[in-house]
Parts: structure tokens; C-alpha cells; sequence
């Protein structure tokens, strides 16, 4: 238990949840001891190249694929569950395999309808305290647990042709930035990002054009980076259209 100050001469005890956050808080401020340094930062650095090395190994050779992103939340009697499913399926049927976060919701749905198309169906996991769990539409092999968020971003971008972006929160928002910045800055080839339900992105897509390009922050090109789209038919269009001018290859 431990007291968090409140105000002018009142504290409270946190307990929980509450707890554990005001201990990680505290502690990054603490100096930490040379075997602390050691043992912990240094060995690190062997825990992220592993990771590395067990992602790049299952995925060298599973052909191109599509990655679709979305909320972990979403039920399964929700039309957006459905709409992934088609979507998956449809992409399959083109000659792609799916790569999602591996987890419920709209990940579930990606893999399952893969697994209907009969293409790869690959889940890449994330160690979560809430939320996360493999769902049973993941091929066999085609399984990856990661600890650190920022590897598997990385995995994702380095063996997809595509991002399918249906609605979803946060994480769905860090992964589809993180494509457009790389894309932006020339870090990465180009490949094409369809937001799924124009509906649910209109608010975040007029302030990129209302705030962001009015106050110079991106360009007029920038906005062309994505495709907005309402149905599996356009989306699968857009991400076929791209590749019958490109040839499909990874990104680096």
C-alpha cells in the first residue's frame, strides 16, 4: 500500500490497480543500482532480438499477405465482426493470406474468414493484463507471442501488403499511424491502407484536413495515403487495384 499526496496536506492510499500504477511511477524515478542496470536493461536488449529473430523466422516465407486491425471488443453479433470476415475471405480469394493481432473481436474475424477462404491465417499476440487471448481460427504454426508492442509493429509492416483498418481504439489508431508515418516519410514502400466505415472515421478525417492541413502540419499528398471505404467489395478492390499496377513484394 502506498500514499499518493493529494492537495495541500491530504493524502490517500492507493490500493490495486491504483497500487501498482503509483509503484511504477515512483520507481522510474528511482536510480537504479549497477546489478539492476545489468541484470535488467542490459539483458533486455537479448529479450528484443529474440523476439525479432522468432518473428522474422515463422514469417520469412508465408507469401504476401494483408493485415486487418481492429477492436478487441467488438462482439460477434456486430456487423463490423461480420464485414471483416467477408472482407478476410474476399482477400484470400485473391491470392493473399491474413495477418491480425490474434486476439477477439475484429482480429477473430479477420482469421476466421481467411480460414473460410481457405488462405494463411496468421495471428501476431500481444501479452496483455486484459482482453488478449489467441481465438481458434489461427493456422497451425502461424502463432507469435510478443511482449513488446513496438516489435510486433514492426513484424506487421515488414511482412504485409496491405492494411485493412476496420473500426477500433487506440491500438488500432498506433498501428494505422504508424503505417501512414513510415509511408509518409519514405521509410517504407508505399502499399495501400483502407479504413473500413467512413461513418466511424469522419470525425478523425476532418481533423486531419480541418487541423492538421489548415495549420500546415501535413500536406495535401498526405491525405492520399489512405482510401476510406464502406463494403468488402471496395476495400478488396482498392487493395487489388494497387497491386495490378505494383508488384507484390515485401516492404524492406
Amino acid at each position: 500500500m502506498s500514499k499518493i499526496k493529494r492537495g495541500k496536506g491530504t493524502t490517500k492510499l492507493a490500493t490495486g490497480n491504483e497500487f501498482e500504477i503509483d509503484q511504477k511511477v515512483q520507481n522510474s524515478f528511482k536510480e537504479k543500482t549497477w546489478d539492476e542496470t545489468i541484470t535488467k536493461d542490459s539483458w533486455m536488449v537479448f529479450k528484443i532480438m529474440a523476439e525479432f529473430v522468432d518473428g522474422y523466422e515463422k514469417m520469412a516465407k508465408i507469401g504476401p499477405c494483408v493485415s486487418i486491425f481492429g477492436s478487441a471488443r467488438m462482439k460477434t453479433t456486430d456487423s463490423c465482426y461480420e464485414l471483416a470476415v467477408d472482407i478476410a475471405e474476399k482477400i484470400t480469394e485473391i491470392g493473399f493470406g491474413v495477418i491480425t493481432g490474434g486476439g477477439p473481436g475484429i482480429m477473430e474475424a479477420g482469421n476466421k474468414g481467411a480460414r473460410k477462404g481457405g488462405g494463411k491465417s496468421i495471428g501476431l499476440n500481444i501479452d496483455l493484463p486484459f482482453e488478449q487471448h489467441f481465438n481458434p481460427f489461427i493456422d497451425k504454426g502461424l502463432s507469435i507471442d510478443f511482449d513488446y508492442f513496438f516489435i510486433r509493429k514492426v513484424i506487421f509492416v515488414k511482412y504485409s501488403q496491405g492494411f485493412i483498418v476496420m473500426p477500433g481504439g487506440f491500438g488500432t489508431l498506433d498501428e494505422l499511424m504508424e503505417a501512414i508515418t513510415l509511408i509518409q516519410t519514405n521509410k517504407i514502400g508505399r502499399f495501400p491502407i483502407v479504413l473500413v466505415g467512413s461513418k466511424f472515421w469522419s470525425g478523425l478525417l476532418d481533423w486531419f484536413k480541418n487541423t492538421l492541413l489548415e495549420s500546415g502540419m501535413i500536406s495535401e499528398e498526405d491525405l492520399n495515403l489512405y482510401r476510406v471505404v464502406d463494403t468488402a467489395e471496395d476495400a478488396v478492390a482498392h487493395i487489388k487495384a494497387f497491386y495490378d499496377k505494383y508488384q507484390v513484394n515485401v516492404n524492406f
